[in-house]
């Protein structure tokens, strides 16, 4: 392919768990709980990582990280990221940018949503300013309202790198 451009959304979602670290965005966030997940549980780089490879017509995180593979077991989802920007580069696509609403009750995400943009954007080797995040509640509704886990949507857009 020649040209053009594609967008890919991702979703993802884990439950709030006693004894791990939150992780979001490749940052730590202090806070008592942290995400439930076979990997780190870094449910902002999982629906980046599943926008990416919608974008690029490459499957979905599932498909090349499956929870059933001990390999993965405790991955740090940075690494996770930086395998599929390789992918996506090798089938002719480059990230151009990212917005990203992480889902949370609490804790409150205003005091990290700058961190995790620079954090995503490094991940991508993209200028800081063509990554957004946002951080909503979900106004005591749902299992993110009612702060049993925190969900996070990306929407990415590549561009094509082979001219």
């Amino acid at each position: 392919m020649t040209g053009g451009a594609r967008v890919g959304i991702g979703y993802d979602i884990h439950r709030l768990v006693s004894d791990r670290p939150l992780i979001l965005g490749g940052v730590r966030v202090e806070y008592e709980r942290g995400l439930l997940g076979h990997s780190d549980g870094d449910a902002v780089l999982h629906a980046l990582i599943d926008a990416m490879l919608g974008a690029a017509g490459l499957g979905d995180i599932g498909e090349l990280f499956p929870d059933t593979e001990e390999l993965y077991a405790g991955a740090d989802s940075r690494v996770l990221t930086r395998d599929v920007v390789k992918r996506v580069g090798a089938a002719g696509w480059t990230p151009s940018n990212v917005d990203i609403i992480v889902h949370a009750e609490r804790p409150k995400l205003s005091a990290y949503k700058q961190a995790m943009a620079e954090s995503v954007a490094g991940l991508l080797g993209i200028d800081g300013a063509r990554v957004n995040v946002k951080a909503k509640t979900n106004e005591g509704l749902g299992p993110v309202g009612r702060r049993e886990g925190i969900a996070c949507t990306a929407v990415v857009l590549l561009t094509s790198s082979l001219g």
